[in-house]
């Protein structure tokens, strides 16, 4: 199993582009017994074949992740007004996709639910209360099946992230810590993001990326070292917080990413025996 110090390392299965089959073969030829399960196909028309094929695995998931079918990643833009919770012709449907994950979610037997719940902005009262709302109905869905809801850094700033989890005091939600998102989105430097949301942090993605030199525009996702992420550091700076999760590998850009999520647990390796 590969590990980095006392972290499993685990991989995030949509990061791979292939079926339950494929998630674990990679997994096998990597060492990784660890996954961020992306409950999606669960709810699908496909839901029972890919429920049975999980089932017969012997992995350790580390979370579900449970996205929402209008989101738009083509441009920043997009994603500001299509993204998680936020749309209001989308929010009874995705309240209940929400709803049908988390119950998947407890069947497996696992902690943790991930999920982007959309721009935070302070700047709008109105708007900001619609996303308090809502967050705690999904947190309290959660929450009754003994689950906790992960937040994924990158739409906000971690300072406005941290205002919002203060606010809702809610004690099932937490952060699913990213740090290229942070980079992608031009929200803030990772290292010091980690202090700020210390307290709420509960599962990592291992992803770099570079910062964008144009306003507006998305930064470029790298493979893991390769980026304005400072890994080593960001590392350090998890055992400083005592972080005490997984970190999961996440690549969703490049034409190797089975090469690049080895690339990738190679360094963690390497940085746990240091």
């Amino acid at each position: 199993m590969i590990k980095c110090g006392n972290w499993p390392a685990g991989v995030c299965s949509w990061s791979l582009q292939t079926d339950v089959a494929g998630v674990v073969e990679a997994m096998d030829k990597l060492g990784i017994e660890h996954v961020h399960l992306a409950v999606g196909p669960a709810i699908g028309p496909d839901a029972k074949a890919y429920l049975d094929a999980i089932s017969k695995q012997t992995w350790s998931v580390s979370s579900t992740m449970i996205d929402f079918p209008q989101e738009d990643y083509s441009t920043l833009e997009a994603i500001r007004r299509t993204g998680g919770i936020a749309p209001d012709d989308c929010w009874d449907a995705n309240r209940e996709r929400f709803i049908q994950a988390a119950e998947i979610t407890a069947r497996l037997g696992v902690r943790y639910i991930s999920t982007h719940l959309g721009f935070i902005d302070h700047t709008r009262k109105e708007y900001t209360r619609k996303i308090f709302d809502r967050t705690r109905i999904l947190a309290d869905a959660a929450a009754e099946k003994g689950l906790e809801m992960l937040m994924e850094t990158g739409q906000e700033t971690a300072v406005e992230m941290r205002q919002f989890l203060e606010k809702l005091n809610h004690p099932s939600v937490a952060v699913n810590f990213d740090p290229a998102n942070m980079i992608l989105y031009d929200k803030g430097e990772p290292l010091e993001a980690v202090h700020i949301l210390a307290p709420w942090i509960k599962h990592v993605h291992i992803k770099d990326a570079i910062r964008t030199n144009k306003r507006g525009r998305w930064g470029t996702e790298v493979p893991w070292g390769d980026g304005d992420v400072r890994t080593e550091e960001f590392l350090r700076t998890l055992r400083k917080i005592g972080f005490k999760g997984t970190l999961a590998i996440e690549r969703e850009a490049g034409s190797d990413r089975f090469g690049d999520i080895k690339h990738a647990a190679d360094i963690l390796t390497r940085f746990g025996k240091m």
